[in-house]
């Protein structure tokens, strides 16, 4: 059992102030205090930084504790465990002896074992008749049981600092995603600036921090990243305000109407004059010349059908032929996603919906504006919505359209293959049985 009085080490180990407060603060223990030894072991692990010990005195301490026959630490049921080094060696697989006995001082240093020594210096207890243990040397475990409230306390504190630390990580992470992909957005759109000197800055500050960083170091790194997020948003504003009010092609493409706003009909497409059709006649009821009849065909005549439209079709920009819309969303039918609530009734919310498309594909801004100049905005966003379509066999959706532009301009590209191997592909089973 404890006598609470003052020990002091055997043979050539010295007595110093710490180990004398130690044992003072040892003998001040409630009589009815208890903690369990393995939630307060728990609590050690955590404030091991603070407490200035290694894990390999843990591993030792641990082995102590495990020949303490309770689970409730307490001063009734005595605080000295007698181990030899034989068996602290045995219980820490294997641990040298020599190791045994330096991590032993340094659980005494730390204040977290005393030592109460025999006359001797060996470990061993007594007992009297009736087997109660009448008096122990060996390591007192007072000092855990003392301080169980402090090493809560700083095992909290780690844990919150490492928590701190934990979030701080992850909002670099996302502040470096987030400068990385607006430099590289910048580069893409062709936005003036320096942006290959913040790119420099930006892998600077992210490889300036150590291997092993601070709380500081980590607070610093994310200031420094917030405040280049900060710039480079603040200079992709001004050009976004600039372009619009340039009217940019940026802009202009979310808005590209139909060629024909005034028709009624935008699922079917249809001539709108006829060869050797009647003159007609005007409100008064009076004929009208044939030079007239001739002025006022030019002007019903679309500009794609000026362009080598004929019978059969009609024919946009480069020479390609527009099919009805019921026909592309036949054959397309997952571009209809992205029209307003899920439905596609006209070309003008098809090709607003091939824009929303293009941009989840990736494909850069420049390359569909080439694409619906070339090939005429309807066809542009039809051509959309069946890369949208084939989508799992393209690699590179805007490469593809480059191609197809390419080929369009040279007469070599026609959209009605296209369709219709989607539409043979998107039949029902039935139909493709038949």
């Amino acid at each position: 059992m404890e006598t609470g009085s003052i020990s002091t080490p055997f043979g050539r180990r010295s007595m110093t102030l710490g180990m004398l407060a130690n044992q003072v603060m040892a003998g001040e223990i409630k009589p009815d205090q208890s903690v369990d030894k393995w939630k307060l072991f728990r609590a050690l692990c955590e404030a091991k930084p603070l407490l200035g010990i290694t894990d390999r005195a843990l591993a030792v301490l641990n082995a102590l504790l495990s020949f303490y026959p309770k689970n409730e630490l307490a001063q009734e049921n005595g605080l000295i465990v007698f181990p030899s080094n034989v068996q602290l060696s045995l219980r820490t697989h294997g641990m040298a002896e020599q190791t045994v006995r330096r991590h032993l001082a340094a659980l005494v240093e730390a204040g977290l074992l005393l030592r109460k020594d025999s006359p001797n210096g060996k470990r061993y207890v007594r007992r009297d008749r009736a087997g109660e243990v009448n008096e122990a040397f060996g390591f007192s475990l007072a000092p855990l049981l003392a301080r169980a409230e402090e090493i809560e306390q700083l095992a909290a504190e780690v844990m919150a600092e490492r928590l701190h630390v934990q979030r701080l990580r992850e909002r670099i992470t996302l502040c470096r995603r987030d400068v990385a992909k607006l430099i590289e957005a910048a580069v893409e759109e062709d936005v003036p600036g320096d942006w290959q000197g913040l790119h420099q800055e930006f892998r600077g500050l992210v490889e300036s921090l150590p291997r092993s960083p601070t709380t500081a170091q980590v607070e610093q790194l994310l200031d420094e990243l917030t405040a280049l997020r900060a710039e480079i948003l603040n200079r992709l504003e001004i050009q976004i305000k600039s372009a619009k009010q340039r009217g940019n092609a940026h802009y202009i493409e979310r808005h590209i109407q139909n060629s024909n706003p005034e028709s009624t009909s935008e699922l079917e497409p249809c001539f709108e004059t006829k060869q050797g059709a009647a003159a007609e006649q005007d409100n008064g009821g009076g004929a009208v010349t044939m030079e007239g009849k001739k002025h006022e065909d030019a002007k019903m005549i679309r500009p794609e059908e000026r362009q080598g439209g004929g019978p059969g079709g009609r024919h946009d920009a480069g020479g390609l032929k527009s099919f009805p819309l019921g026909l592309v969303l036949q054959a397309c039918p997952e571009i209809l996603a992205y029209g307003p609530n899920g439905v596609i009734g006209n070309w003008r919310e098809l090709m607003s919906a091939a824009v929303t498309v293009r941009s989840m594909l990736g494909v850069s801004p420049s390359a569909y504006e080439e694409a619906a100049n070339v090939m005429g905005a309807e066809n542009a966003a039809t051509v959309m919505a069946c890369i949208l379509e084939r989508g799992g066999h393209i690699n590179s959706a805007g490469g593809y359209l480059r191609d197809l532009t390419r080929r369009s301009e040279k007469g070599e590209f026609a959209i009605g293959p296209m369709l219709m191997a989607l539409l043979r592909a998107n039949a029902p089973a039935g139909r493709k049985a038949g």
